[in-house]
């Protein structure tokens, strides 16, 4: 059972990162505002001052730090279209571990390899 005053140290450390998230969103959030128009980028649907806050900003490499003054690593998509981004990223990691890699563009199995010495044996 945790101390009180260990309690204490992990609620003041649980708020400041809170808070150090919400800055940095507040930041970028502010900015790809001002620099792209309130359109999903996948669905195209349009907000409007009073639905702003159904509008978030998706990292396209998936990374909250990388927030480049020219928001090329911004895009503006709908609470919806961006669950779903992340949907996608998170079930990309369950089924095949190669789906995305090279070996899935070359075939592993062959039905027809021995296609010749079988008609040949029947000869």
């Amino acid at each position: 059972m945790p101390s009180d005053k260990s309690s204490r140290k992990l609620d003041q450390v649980v708020a400041q990162a809170r808070r150090t998230s919400e800055e940095r969103e507040k930041g970028y959030r502010a900015q790809a505002l001002k620099m792209y128009p309130w359109i999903c980028g996948r669905c195209a649907r349009e907000f409007s001052l009073e639905s702003l806050q159904e509008l978030t900003v998706h990292h396209r490499d998936h990374d909250h730090d990388n927030n480049p003054a020219d928001g090329s690593n911004w895009e503006l998509l709908c609470v919806y279209c961006h669950d779903n981004e992340h949907s996608r990223q998170t079930d990309s990691g369950y089924g095949d571990a190669g789906i995305d890699s090279q070996e899935s563009d070359t075939a592993t199995h062959n039905p027809f390899a021995n296609l010749a010495d079988m008609l040949n044996q029947k000869k």
